[in-house]
């Protein structure tokens, strides 16, 4: 099998696609705007990445990949007190195992020297002025949507006492949240992300990367632009909720002018980083909102927090880390990024978008083998105790590159209990007592005699293999309406098989606000199933991550934590066919 982590090419010959976003980028390099495009995938440590950021990382590292220019991995790190380096090491594992590689590392943290000095620059100019306002009064003062903001009492202070004060917020002399540097825009507008927002907070909590260097850190709006504009970023890409901040984003950028300002960047030309500054473009695009999950951190993280699942990496969880382990594929991902498209429309996506990408990608790829999930024992008295035979099988039926395997046959087989009624519905084509059915590549099988415990429980079936009807005979031409799959008994493996199915059993998992419910209230009781399951010899073989159709039931992965040599665990990836269309 392929490996999953390698670095995904574009084909040459691949068509180029058209979006709104591709054809500004195309605009700009025609127009002169640019001689070479430069994006970047600014992720927050403050969690794990989810399904919605693998769509932000195929465009943001897709365009630049598309254009012949380059992406940075950049860690908008401003936020200490939410942050962790167990984050920070997720998230480089998930851009390279969707097969992307950046351009350079980066983190906001990286700026801190630089972004000190854009916001004495930006006091001197009479652009921003520190408040003694608490965040309570702050909101208080900030408006409405309907009604224009008050002015912080404190926003005439002078250039000098302004900057008194931020070099003292900076010396850690105040307390938390007692000081913020703010910017000087304009309360009555009627974006209120411009009503003086904050740039600066006092907050005395260690960073990972700068230790107890700052006791002060950045707004996430104030470092986001202007770690766009020191990068060189071109296009920097965002998702609709920042629409609303873009005024700010360029009010940061153009007021501060760090292309025109090399004396800002001295922290960092001083180490031998080149001068990169530019005036970064912000463009928004709808996210990736998918139904019968939640992609809100703080809900993901309160779920962990929870012990409602069992951890971030959890198969049911939408995070990378807990998809990849499910068994999603990166090439599935890209698809379905591609499937979404690029737009200014917010929309909601059915889960069923998303297995069906896996379901096209495995199809193509991933080998079938022979599994039971819910055994039953079926004796096949015509056979002697001692049968032993080897099957021939290919691997995959659509790839003969894929080879052929050989399965041992005995008179002892595990059949699925559901492939068997004793009072069989309408319609039912599998095995019934007296009938007929099908063994995959073995021959017809006839159930003579059906055995049940004292509790009245079937417990066996016993029957009769038409020695007409092996492959390759002229009996074997003869109609039967089922065929059901089957692993020897003497020579199967077990395994313990996680069924995992979506996490919520509803498609808006937030509808009951208004009712006095919470996301909680809507898991699905049964979005995990563990069943002891008998294997075809040949999985023995498989190794962490391999993915199989498990013919007749669906696509299952190797665990990528639990599964060993000895002890078998696979996870249900996703059915073949969409089971929950039937639900809704």
């Amino acid at each position: 099998m392929s490996d999953p982590t390698a670095p995904v090419a574009t084909p040459a010959d691949a068509p180029a696609r058209q979006d709104f976003i591709r054809q500004i980028v195309r605009d700009d390099l025609a127009g002169g705007r640019h001689r070479a495009i430069k994006t970047r995938f600014p992720p927050e440590p403050n969690g794990y990445l989810h399904i919605g950021h693998a769509k932000a990382i195929c465009l943001d590292f897709g365009i630049a990949r598309e254009f012949g220019g380059v992406c940075n991995l950049r860690l908008d790190d401003t936020n200490p007190a939410k942050e962790d380096p167990e984050y920070v090491a997720a998230i480089q594992e998930d851009v390279r195992w969707l097969g992307f590689e950046w351009n350079e590392l980066r983190h906001a943290s990286d700026y801190f020297e630089v972004f000190y000095l854009a916001a004495e620059k930006l006091i001197r100019q009479g652009d921003a002025f520190v408040c003694d306002l608490s965040a309570e009064q702050v909101r208080e003062y900030r408006g409405t949507l309907t009604e224009p903001g008050r002015p912080s009492p404190f926003r005439d202070r002078s250039v000098e006492e302004n900057l008194d004060l931020f070099r003292r917020m900076r010396a850690g002399e105040f307390a938390d949240g007692s000081h913020t540097l703010r910017a000087k825009i304009d309360m009555a507008s009627g974006n209120i992300n411009l009503r003086d927002p904050a740039l600066y907070r006092v907050k005395k909590v260690p960073h990972q990367n700068t230790g107890d260097a700052w006791p002060i850190y950045p707004m996430y709006d104030f470092a986001h632009s202007l770690s766009d504009a020191i990068e060189g970023i071109t296009h920097s890409l965002c998702t609709l909720e920042f629409e609303d901040h873009r005024p700010l984003y360029d009010w940061c950028v153009d007021k501060v002018d760090l292309a025109h300002s090399p004396e800002l960047l001295e922290p960092l030309t001083s180490k031998g980083l080149p001068f990169e500054a530019s005036k970064p473009r912000q463009i928004e695009f709808s996210r990736a909102n998918l139904n019968y999950t939640v992609m809100s951190k703080r809900k993901l993280m309160a779920l962990v927090q929870a012990g409602l699942v069992d951890g971030w990496n959890d198969p049911r969880m939408p995070t990378l880390q807990g998809i990849r382990r499910r068994g999603y594929t990166p090439a599935s991902l890209r698809l379905f990024a591609e499937r979404l498209g690029v737009s200014k429309q917010n929309s909601l996506i059915d889960f069923s978008v998303l297995e069906g990408c896996l379901r096209e990608d495995l199809d193509a790829v991933a080998p079938r083998r022979m599994a039971v999930v819910e055994p039953l024992k079926l004796v096949i008295t015509n056979l002697p105790d001692d049968h032993s035979e080897s099957l021939t099988f290919p691997n995959h039926p659509k790839d003969e590159h894929q080879g052929t395997r050989e399965v041992p046959f005995s008179n002892q087989l595990w059949i699925e209990r559901d492939d068997f009624a004793e009072v069989p519905p309408k319609g039912f084509k599998r095995l019934v007592p007296g009938g007929e059915v099908r063994l995959r590549g073995a021959g017809i099988v006839r159930c003579d005699e059906v055995v049940k415990d004292d509790a009245g429980n079937i417990v066996e079936l016993r029957g009769t293999l038409d020695p007409e009807s092996r492959p390759g005979m002229e009996g074997a031409n003869r109609k039967i309406k089922g065929t059901i799959h089957w692993v020897s008994a003497r020579d199967a493996i077990t395994a313990e098989v996680r069924l995992y199915d979506r996490l919520f059993s509803v498609p808006d998992p937030d509808r009951g606000e208004d009712e006095g419910k919470t996301y909680q209230d809507y898991l699905n009781p049964d979005s995990r199933r563990t069943v002891t399951a008998r294997l075809e010899p040949s999985l023995r073989e498989a190794r962490p991550e391999a993915s199989y159709q498990f013919e007749r039931l669906g696509y299952f992965v190797a665990d990528r934590h639990d599964h060993a040599p000895g002890t078998p665990v696979f996870n249900r990836s996703v059915t073949l066919r969409d089971t929950w269309a039937s639900k809704t």
